[in-house]
């Protein structure tokens, strides 16, 4: 759950036009095959590809085949009593071992015994598909097809089992898609006689491809199951938060900290979950392609393929795909849930605002009113001043005039208020 999250890179490098340059093998049935698909436990889209390449090489010294060339994504080589084909994807890396002939046994496992066993121990990561092939040939103008259908139905778990034509009848397919006791997936695939080698290379590839990338969609299932209870848990606590919404508006901050705070949890989860979930969608929509291209025709009433599918694989891609949308819908209510409170919040400080604005509104009246007050208090104080000035300035001469002292002052109260306050309303008109 920690990989990071690309766009749909699993579906995208499959169908790249580097695999489409890879050949498909050139099979002779009978024949049998062994086939691994290794995988790093975590962030193996971004694992050291150079340790695959090694571990190929070190497969290839064992036979002294050639090595493959440098910055290769795929290899074929001859090691003598079989045929490798070694493939590398974004976030695995596969290999197939064809030999002719088929065991007196079906499925014995010794076609696997041509992967060395230290070599096996050695690989730099785990086994997340193992696959043993059975390939044979028959006439099948001659063949007896309940016979056939008996004889598959002795190697196979009958309530699991699948068998069908494929690609215009040309083969039939059976398997159970179960694990034997080594641990190993089979296939059986009768030919027609005369189908062309190249043919048949594309049935087996196609079957192992839907083996692989169905294991390697499964792996976002655990995951699914784990992030379900997360998300249960962050449902209930997103309820009680829109319930506090309703019923308690006296708290909006405390709550909109505790809905940014689950938002962040929610985002978080979103994003260690993001690149698995892809790749399962993407893995699934694979699994689907490669099925339809076989083009499945139902064998002696067995079920095909697409329908084990429809009933076993596709409930585990459906929960996946129900998680990460009920995830995604989790994050789309907290947000809109965020954005809610948010808004209220922003009215009930823009309300307070407005309440502060009126009493400093009011505030300011009263301060100009005491302003004015001061203002003709001044006016008093600076005229009493100005006429003690002029009355020590004019008192020698008042009695040239034919004024007593007093009647010098009383004459020079009117004028100088009236000059002091017309000077004083000049000042404040040109300050305004």
């Amino acid at each position: 759950m920690t990989e990071k999250p690309i766009a749909d890179h699993a579906l995208r490098y499959p169908l790249s036009n580097e695999l489409h340059a890879r050949p498909f093998p050139e099979i002779s049935a009978p024949c049998r095959a062994a086939y691994l698909a290794i995988k790093q436990p975590s962030a193996a889209a971004k694992r050291e590809r150079s340790l695959d390449r090694a571990h190929l090489i070190a497969l290839l010294d064992r036979f002294g085949a050639p090595h493959p060339a440098p910055g290769a994504t795929h290899h074929s080589a001859d090691l003598g009593r079989s045929y490798l084909k070694w493939e590398m994807h974004s976030e695995f890396v596969s290999y197939t071992l064809y030999a002719d002939g088929v065991e007196d046994r079906p499925f014995d496992g010794k076609a696997f015994d041509m992967f060395p066993k230290d070599w096996l121990a050695a690989a730099p990561g785990v086994v997340i598909s193992s696959v043993l092939v059975r390939m044979e040939t028959a006439d099948f103008a001659k063949q007896s097809m309940p016979a056939l259908s008996k004889k598959l139905a002795k190697w196979f778990v009958a309530e699991s089992m699948t068998a069908s034509y494929v690609v215009d009848r040309e083969a039939i397919v059976a398997t159970d898609f179960r694990i034997d006791e080594a641990g190993h997936v089979r296939f059986a695939i009768t030919s027609n006689k005369g189908v062309s080698q190249r043919r048949l290379g594309r049935i087996v590839q196609r079957l192992l491809e839907t083996e692989t990338y169905m294991n390697a969609s499964l792996l976002g299932f655990p995951v699914a199951r784990n992030v379900a209870n997360e998300i249960d848990d962050m449902e209930a606590e997103l309820t009680a938060i829109y319930d506090h919404l309703v019923a308690d508006k006296s708290k909006d901050s405390a709550t909109l900290e505790e809905l940014l705070g689950l938002a962040g949890r929610i985002e978080n989860l979103a994003s260690r979950t993001a690149f698995r979930f892809g790749a399962t969608a993407a893995y699934a929509k694979i699994v689907e392609q490669r099925i339809a291209l076989l083009r499945e025709e139902r064998f002696e009433g067995r079920q095909l393929m697409s329908e084990f599918m429809m009933r076993r694989y596709e409930p585990a891609m459906r929960t996946v795909l129900s998680t990460k949308d009920r995830l995604q819908d989790l994050s789309t209510r907290t947000e809109r849930a965020a954005n809610l409170l948010r808004t209220r919040v922003d009215v009930e400080n823009a309300e307070q605002n407005k309440q502060v604005m009126v009493r400093m509104d009011q505030r300011a009246g009263l301060q100009l009113r005491l302003q004015e007050t001061v203002e003709g208090l001044s006016v008093v104080a600076i005229s009493y001043y100005a006429i003690s000035l002029l009355n020590y300035l004019l008192s020698p001469f008042a009695p040239l005039l034919g004024f007593e002292k007093y009647q010098l002052t009383a004459t020079l109260v009117l004028p100088v208020l009236v000059l002091v306050w017309w000077l004083g309303k000049r000042v404040r008109s040109k300050l305004k």
